[in-house]
């Protein structure tokens, strides 16, 4: 063999590994996978246990995300018991020590039930996120009797959760005007039977709630005098409040503890409907007359249409705390 060919035969064999290597698909570039991570979601600027806030007051939505991914983001949403009322879009901003958040507000315009939520789908960047959804009882800014039914059950709904005795359902009858009376008094506001902007801002801030004096007294009626309002306590829960005039001046209400030890049903001479008389002459009663302050001769007067559910309560033995 020529020498020529001998060393084209010898580069071609030392060619040919480089030649397959060539050949062979480069490695896949390595991707990272998700992050993956929680958010939180909380509503702020609502007020009491319940999260409640006013028709046309602006709430805040804040979310939270354990990790930060930079140009992510989250879709909100606002239901309420009707339909979906809005859907947005929001960019997930850094917070501090590598967490993300977002912050945006939202003014409910009807009263109801308010529910908020928020979501995250899956980039190759951020894993799917979902937060627990949040709840907001949203109540009217003022009721009247020309209100709307849906406006007054909202009321109604939150005065017998704090024990003031409310009338037919969705509607502003005297009952529930009785009932708004009793709070604005046990609030210490202006003695009158409206419920107002004030008096629908304090419902949502949770006010209103009577404050047990003795609760080692099991099942009793106490009387706040000072207030002019009555409580039925049962079980260490206020079962019911009624508004009372209680002892003029001239004629105050006897302090202390007592039990009744009769009840009389019916009208008496005196005016007096389903007594039940707890020292001497002293008794819980329905009258004709039931001002917003002390007026009586003694007695815990009530509106005539309360005494007997007040009345039939009231057992022989149930004690009756009177104070100031």
């Amino acid at each position: 063999m020529r020498p020529s060919a001998v060393l084209f035969a010898i580069a071609g064999l030392v060619a040919t590994p480089s030649a397959a290597l060539a050949q062979q698909p480069a490695p896949a570039p390595v991707v990272p996978a998700p992050v993956q991570t929680q958010m939180k979601l909380s509503v702020e600027r609502v007020g009491g246990k319940l999260a409640t806030a006013l028709v046309g007051a602006q709430i805040r939505v804040r979310g939270t995300i354990a990790t930060f991914v930079p140009g992510e983001k989250v879709i909100v949403r606002f239901y309420d018991q009707q339909s979906r009322l809005r859907v947005t879009t929001r960019p997930i901003l850094g917070g501090p020590n590598g967490t993300g958040r977002f912050v945006l507000g939202h003014t409910p315009r009807r009263s109801g039930r308010l529910v908020v939520k928020a979501s995250h789908a899956p980039t190759a960047a951020l894993g799917e996120l979902k937060a627990t959804a949040r709840s907001v009882d949203v109540i009217p800014r003022r009721v009247g009797p020309s209100s709307t039914k849906r406006a007054i059950r909202a009321l109604q709904r939150r005065l017998t959760r704090l024990g003031y005795v409310v009338g037919s359902r969705g509607v502003y009858d005297g009952r529930t005007a009785r009932a708004v009376l009793a709070f604005r008094k046990v609030t210490g506001m202006r003695r009158t039977t409206s419920a107002t902007t004030e008096v629908m801002r304090r419902i949502a801030r949770g006010k209103g709630s009577f404050r047990i004096r003795q609760p080692s007294h099991g099942r009793h009626i106490e009387a706040d005098l000072s207030r002019q309002v009555i409580a039925l306590i049962e079980g260490g829960k206020v079962r019911r409040i009624y508004p009372v005039s209680t002892g003029a001046p001239s004629t105050p209400t006897i302090i202390g503890s007592f039990r009744v030890y009769r009840r009389s049903p019916g009208t008496n001479a005196k005016g007096m409907v389903h007594a039940a008389y707890f020292i001497r002459g002293y008794a819980t009663h329905g009258f004709a007359s039931v001002p917003v302050y002390p007026a009586s001769h003694g007695c815990l007067r009530v509106p005539i249409p309360d005494a007997l559910s007040l009345f039939n309560w009231i057992r022989i033995g149930t004690p009756v705390d009177v104070y100031h």
